[in-house]
């Protein structure tokens, strides 16, 4: 089994439990990794049918799942989690508005995370998350 049928088979596997259990823990999805950090994050375009959607399971221990793990695992680490305090302030976008939606539950040391918030455009996306969500690799 490749590397991405691995990551692909995990994360269904994750996304079943958490959705058919949802007091489940990572601990328990994960196969017992204790202290397990991982998060499923989709960036979406409102409006849309979901063709534009992408997905990743971002797992820090060792990064993968996610076509920048090591920058997101870092830059998440360094904010311990708190996607308020994430990306670059300093950071100019055009006006252009083309809303995209960013999405990430799932653990981070030991808390559980639901984060959502819709962004003006693709830029500010970035601005505001980092590498978290640059899931076109």
């Amino acid at each position: 089994m490749n590397r991405l049928t691995r990551t692909a088979a995990l994360a269904a596997a994750l996304m079943a439990t958490c959705l058919l259990a949802p007091g489940t823990t990572a601990h328990a999805a994960s196969g017992g990794a204790a202290g397990a950090d991982w998060l499923s994050l989709t960036v979406t375009r409102p409006g849309t049918t979901g063709g534009g959607t992408r997905a990743a399971l971002l797992l820090c221990d060792p990064p993968q799942g996610h076509p920048k793990a090591a920058e997101a695992c870092a830059e998440l680490g360094a904010v311990d989690g708190d996607f308020g305090r994430l990306g670059d302030s300093g950071t100019i976008c055009s006006l252009i508005y083309a809303p995209v939606t960013a999405h990430a539950h799932g653990r981070w040391n030991d808390r559980r995370i639901d984060h959502e918030r819709t962004y003006a455009n693709e830029c500010e996306l970035r601005a505001g998350t980092g590498a978290v969500f640059a899931l076109d690799g």
